[in-house]
């Protein structure tokens, strides 16, 4: 069976579904909901979200249909993105919603199967394969795949069929959200304001719609929904201003609740997005970790439903991402603490806002929230190995391209810049890794370096190891070639 089966039409299973496509893999993707909701948690793409996207030439239609802008905030303080290397120096202001369409036209386009309304509740698996029990609309069937990856939120079913634990902290502090039709106030849109309260930010949607959301120490949530006044209520006690707002669309409420599962991987059960890891909605971080766990899994399950995945390329997946999530859970109690109560934290933030003033220090939060800073392994001194591949211009003989545009095909990539000496053949590796000639580039200054298709560095030339162990490592033995 070849089929992988991704459970959760959000982005990170709608990327994923997109990713398992590139490479080839049958995917059938199961949505409990019969129809996308329209709202949207999530509000911006950071830059590393962005290069993967521009990876497999996705990019286009989210930038068409979002806002650059060129900061983002930790604990809101702001950090400008001119620190980081790359073209992608912004965070992308464009609402979930639009994200799951465009990625769902994507997957749709590359021949993924979607199915909503379709519900997992239960699931078997065995050494040859997985199978979900799934309740459709015209009834329950069993679905039989290779493996099965859930991506179906906080509240997972696929979590809790296979037995992961998901241990951490309840909310101590709560906020609402809501999106409404108007929001008259002279205010920096998109740059949250801190008070001796709370906090509140405020980015439109475009359409004359708003995002509002407002955060407030000290204050326990009602047992009632959330209503318009209430929200209202809220920002003034918060600003000291009084805001006229229109007719909501959509309003509720969110809190500080932090978790992560115990374990990514049980048997051929994978978890990925808020399925793995949740955390208070500071920085804009869950969206784009969710997206960036779904293109490190999504070559590796195509490595082995094609049969050439080498021995622990599975398990990477939670040796690499645990830790990602785990940084960035911690990254949201880290603002908690920057933000609230603001009274109490003042002297705090003026001493961050001082240590601003240092570039390192811009540069490493940036990298932090923005996620250009992963590195799967620490590699030498001075090499790239670990590290995502920088967007650079390169020149071949075929026309000018990038490190980036190289990736489209989600196959790995033998980068030869040394003008002619070139490193050792990945030729046995054909299929699996794409060798790529171009004119040295002053941004790489490398002969050689091996990329896997998820972006990141595999092997450089100055590693001071020889090619073939690390193609050995990433994409397993040549089929039928002696090396």
């Amino acid at each position: 069976m070849s089929r992988v089966i991704v459970v959760g039409a959000g982005p990170t299973g709608l990327m994923l579904a997109c990713e398992l496509r590139v490479a080839g893999v049958e995917t059938v993707l199961l949505e409990r909901l019969p129809e996308p909701t329209g709202q949207s948690r999530a509000l911006a793409l950071h830059a590393r979200s962005a290069e993967v996207l521009d990876q497999r030439g996705l990019l286009g239609p989210f930038l068409a249909d979002g806002v650059t802008w060129p900061r983002v905030h930790y604990a809101g303080l702001l950090l400008d993105m001119d620190v980081v290397d790359g073209r992608h120096r912004y965070s992308l202001h464009i609402h979930q919603s639009r994200v799951e369409r465009l990625l769902e036209e994507a997957a749709l386009k590359l021949g993924a199967d979607i199915r909503r309304g379709h519900a997992v509740t239960g699931l078997t698996q065995d050494d040859d394969g997985v199978t979900a029990l799934v309740s459709g609309p015209d009834g329950d069937y069993r679905l039989p795949g290779a493996f099965l990856a859930g991506c179906d939120g906080g509240g997972s079913a696929i979590r809790k069929l296979a037995g992961i634990g998901f241990p951490g902290t309840d909310s101590a502090l709560w906020g609402i959200v809501g999106d409404v039709e108007e929001f008259d106030d002279e205010i920096n849109l998109r740059e949250p304001i801190v008070s001796e309260r709370g906090m509140l930010g405020v980015s439109p949607l475009g359409d004359g719609l708003f995002r509002v959301m407002c955060v407030e120490h000290g204050v326990t949530p009602g047992e009632q929904p959330v209503t318009v006044a209430e929200l209202r209520a809220s920002v003034e006690r918060v600003t000291g201003r009084a805001p006229a707002f229109g007719e909501p669309r959509w309003l509720s409420r969110f809190g500080d609740a932090t978790r992560q599962a115990e374990r990514y991987r049980a048997g051929r059960v994978f978890l990925a997005g808020d399925a793995a890891h949740i955390h208070f909605p500071l920085g804009a971080q869950g969206m784009n970790l969710g997206l960036q766990d779904a293109v490190n899994l999504g070559w590796k399950l195509a490595a082995a439903v094609a049969g050439w995945a080498p021995p622990g390329l599975l398990d990477s997946y939670h040796d690499e991402r645990h830790p990602v999530g785990h940084q960035v859970c911690e990254s949201a109690r880290a603002q908690i603490a920057l933000t609230f109560p603001a009274d109490r934290v003042s002297p705090l933030r003026a001493l961050m806002g001082d240590l601003l003033g240092f570039a390192d220090v811009r540069r490493f939060l940036a990298g932090l929230v923005s996620g250009v800073d992963i590195r799967y392994s620490p590699g030498t001194t001075g090499s790239l190995t670990g590290a995502r591949i920088p967007d650079v211009p390169l020149s071949t003989a075929e026309g000018e391209s990038s490190t980036l545009r190289t990736l489209h095909q989600a196959r790995g990539v033998l980068l030869d810049l040394s003008g002619g000496a070139g490193p050792a053949s990945a030729a046995p590796w054909a299929g699996r890794v794409d060798v790529v000639t171009a004119a040295p580039a002053a941004e790489l200054p490398y002969a050689a370096l091996l990329i896997r298709p998820d972006g990141h560095v595999a092997w450089t030339d100055r590693d001071g190891t020889e090619l073939v162990p690390a193609l050995r490592r990433w994409f397993g033995e040549p089929a039928g070639v002696a090396v």
